[in-house]
């Protein structure tokens, strides 16, 4: 291989490197997180909050968890024919500079069986994995119904 070649090759795979860290070092946000309380002693919340990817590349959230709860997942919300039906979503894209909102009525957080009592005022933590390995983490207070 000549020098130029070699010399061009070390070229583009530095830059590819430097793209791929770049990428990797934004760090999209969960903003405005909140959990709001069941009616009655249900043994589940929902869960709403803003996650925004500033970043140049897309991001996939692919599971969600909580030290405070035995099981969270993504779901959503549809009217089907008249009837407000709900469905687990496996898998959220949220294009490069983009963000989802989670709210009610549509994509929210369910978060099922908490470890301990939950109640208005407190403050759990919830992570949310993406496709590439990352971990978002954010802390939502928890809210009675109207709070």
């Amino acid at each position: 291989m000549s020098t130029t070649r070699l010399l061009a090759a070390s070229l583009l795979t530095a830059v590819a490197v430097a793209s791929s860290a770049c990428a990797r070092e934004c760090a999209p946000q969960i903003e405005d997180g909140w959990l709001r309380l069941p009616p009655g002693s249900m043994p589940m919340l929902a869960g709403f909050a803003r996650i925004e990817n500033s970043c140049s590349a897309p991001i996939v959230v692919v599971a969600a968890r909580s030290p405070s709860f035995a099981d969270v997942s993504l779901h959503e919300t549809r009217l089907d024919g008249g009837i407000s039906r709900m469905r687990a979503v496996p898998e959220l894209p949220i294009a490069a500079g983009a963000q989802a909102e989670l709210e009610p009525g549509g994509l929210h957080l369910m978060l099922m069986d908490p470890r301990a009592p939950v109640k208005a005022g407190d403050t759990v933590t919830v992570e949310l994995d993406l496709k590439d390995g990352r971990t978002l983490r954010g802390n939502f207070p928890v809210r009675a119904i109207g709070g």
